[in-house]
């Protein structure tokens, strides 16, 4: 996915035209670097593996092992919680499970459902993972980049822009 910048802001004349399009470009440069980031983070996760030898898994399964953690969760849970973003979540769950990094088992409620968790194999991918965000977080703040304070600020942005996004989905269709 990638933004377009084109601005088509109706003409409201005036002030108001020049705030709303100078907000609406800022805008636009924050969803590009959000979706920019997330792939730069898939890269990152790659190398890491790349780096230690793991090969046979990619960073999409490397983050959803990473996020499931110490939980017992379905595919659906995955997406509510936001844990897993894509279509092909069984997929992937199948190929985990597949390679044994995760068990799976039939829930006795509802023999449909299928309920996951990790393996050692699967916590071992999780500690990679881990600590590979600790040591980014140690260099954050030892080189200047963010401090508590600045973190903080990034994070409640962004759960309010999740937040309006989510009211737009419920109360739109």
């Amino acid at each position: 996915m990638s933004i377009h910048t084109d601005l088509d802001v109706s003409e409201k004349g005036g002030v108001e035209s020049a705030r709303t399009t100078t907000f609406m470009a800022s805008y636009l440069d924050a969803l590009t670097l959000v979706e920019r980031l997330h792939r730069l983070l898939l890269d990152v996760i790659k190398d890491e593996f790349e780096r230690v030898g793991v090969l046979e898994i990619n960073a999409v399964q490397a983050l959803l092992l990473f996020n499931v953690g110490d939980n017992e969760v379905t595919a659906g849970e995955l997406k509510t919680r936001g844990y897993y973003q894509g279509s092909n979540v069984s997929y992937n769950l199948k190929k985990l499970v597949e390679m044994g990094y995760m068990h799976h088992e039939r829930s006795e409620i509802d023999r449909r459902s299928v309920r996951v968790r990790l393996t050692e194999k699967g916590r071992g991918v999780r500690a990679v993972v881990s600590k590979l965000f600790a040591t980014h977080a140690d260099g954050l703040v030892d080189r200047g980049v963010l401090d508590q304070e600045g973190i903080e600020d990034i994070t409640t942005s962004l759960r309010r822009v999740e937040r309006y996004w989510t009211e737009q989905i419920r109360y739109i269709y």
